[in-house]
């Protein structure tokens, strides 16, 4: 059972109820990934709101793996979930939300991490 306290989502991939959770080892995997420098780089690449498939499939890549799973992306790449495309899209945007708050405008968008307390003057 997911628990978002815990940045935690449920979803149901290959017929299989499964966890996904970006922890910081999946984070630092995404910043390699996306070629961004910091976790604001990467949450406002989130932020835009727009996504390749291929993005999908590493962000639901890394969450499997930051819940212990052993996955690689090609395997995500081949899963199927209910809803289809549409289905992958709701779940990406759960754990983004479930990552880094989700307040900022529309639901799922990911609102901005505070400066740090060195940038805030």
């Amino acid at each position: 059972m997911a628990n978002r306290h815990r940045g935690e989502v449920s979803a149901e991939l290959d017929g299989r109820r499964r966890t996904l959770v970006l922890t910081l080892g999946a984070l630092a995997e995404l910043e390699d990934a996306f070629g961004v420098e910091d976790l604001v780089a990467l949450t406002e690449r989130f932020a835009r709101g727009r996504l390749a498939a291929r993005d999908a499939i590493r962000l639901v890549a890394a969450g499997l793996r930051g819940a212990g799973e052993t996955v690689t992306e090609d395997e995500v790449a081949r899963m199927t979930t209910p809803g289809g495309a549409a289905g992958f899209a709701r779940l990406v945007g759960e754990l983004i939300a479930a990552t880094f708050g989700g307040a900022g405008g529309a639901e799922g968008t990911p609102r901005p991490l505070p400066d740090p307390p060195e940038a805030r003057g």
